[in-house]
């Protein structure tokens, strides 16, 4: 098995019966790798967008770090406003879903509608994690987006010529 080397790449995903959805043959193969071999996939509301985000099991490591790294820069500025325990419960939230060899998974109801993941889902690699969008929210996103709307756009028609034939 190769290390785990980040993700990368976009792709998109229909919505299938009762919230199924496929990550995407890049992504499997990144979150197999990441999770130690295991078909684990992390998913989680994003923190400041209106989308999801997902990963393997080797980041639970680097939000330990980064726990710990936010403690002792709210201690050096004297933040009493920090609290561990509620950035903890933000960071460790996420949900562990199994996926098979195709990459089927469940998104459960809740994360669809935290990410107003309805008709489909589009996958945008940021390195250490994945942007799991509905491109609706995507496609509201400013122009420092353009790329993803781009190819999210292209891809949705892609699946659709796909699913037609």
């Amino acid at each position: 098995m190769s290390a785990f080397g980040g993700y990368n790449g976009q792709a998109y995903s229909p919505a299938g019966e009762k919230g199924r959805f496929v990550l995407p043959p890049a992504f499997r193969k990144a979150v197999k790798e990441s999770s130690g071999g295991s078909r684990t996939l992390c998913l989680t509301v994003h923190d400041k967008f209106d989308c999801l985000i997902g990963f393997g099991l080797s980041r639970i490591d680097q939000l330990h770090a980064k726990l710990d790294r936010e403690e002792d820069a709210a201690i050096r500025r004297n933040d009493d406003s920090f609290d561990r325990d509620v950035r903890a419960a933000q960071l460790f939230g996420f949900e562990q879903l199994s996926f098979d060899d195709s990459g089927r998974f469940i998104m459960p109801e809740h994360l669809r509608d935290l990410g107003k993941i309805v008709d489909g889902a589009y996958f945008h690699a940021a390195g250490d994690f994945f942007f799991v969008w509905a491109p609706d929210q995507l496609m509201g996103m400013g122009p420092e987006w353009k790329g993803a709307q781009a190819a999210c756009a292209k891809l949705m028609v892609t699946a659709k010529k796909g699913a037609a034939e």
